[in-house]
């Protein structure tokens, strides 16, 4: 879908084999992030529910970035960040991907070989608490066959496109 493009998150957790900072994310500094925090920097943010209490977020320039290329930014982020851009963007709209069982979820974490043991039950554990907050999305999608899955979101994204919101813009008066 030409019309979207996906926003790169910043995170302070630390970059793993093969991932390209500016493409996969954008690595940054708890110093860094505190700073940009402390600038309004960011549209959303949460602390990450695994790991050592690494931090994650979209910032706005990313956002601004990719309205100025007259795309629409397409997010893909935690459960509490996405419902903070929900009550701060107006019109934005909001789909719950999950896995169709835990244990599902659990195979695919280990497969992909990218976390530990201890990283993977604390992902677990979050998602489901994650699951109780499904009710606030606009859209829940079900990714048991990867087909089906892209096709019903591919479905609702051109359904709601044109509805969309748009990113508030920084107030210059509060730097």
């Amino acid at each position: 879908m030409p019309e979207l493009q996906l926003a790169v998150s910043a995170t302070t957790r630390p970059q793993r084999p093969g991932e390209v900072d500016g493409r996969d994310y954008w690595f940054i500094s708890e110093d860094e992030f505190d700073r940009r925090l402390g600038e309004d920097d960011f549209l959303e943010w949460v602390e990450l529910p695994w790991g050592p209490g690494y931090r994650s977020g979209t910032l706005l320039s990313e956002i601004e970035r990719i309205r100025g290329k007259g795309r629409a930014p397409l997010l893909e982020i935690e459960t509490t960040g996405a419902l903070a851009v929900h009550d701060r963007v107006p019109g934005a709209v909001t789909i719950f991907v999950t896995a169709p069982s835990r244990e599902e979820l659990e195979k695919r974490l280990r497969s992909r070989a990218t976390e530990n043991e201890g990283e993977i039950e604390e992902r677990l554990d979050a998602a489901e608490q994650q699951l109780e907050l499904e009710s606030a999305f606009d859209h829940r999608i079900v990714n048991d066959d990867f087909e089906r899955a892209f096709s019903e979101l591919e479905e609702i994204v051109r359904g709601d496109l044109e509805c969309a919101g748009t990113i508030p813009a920084r107030d210059p008066s509060t730097r």
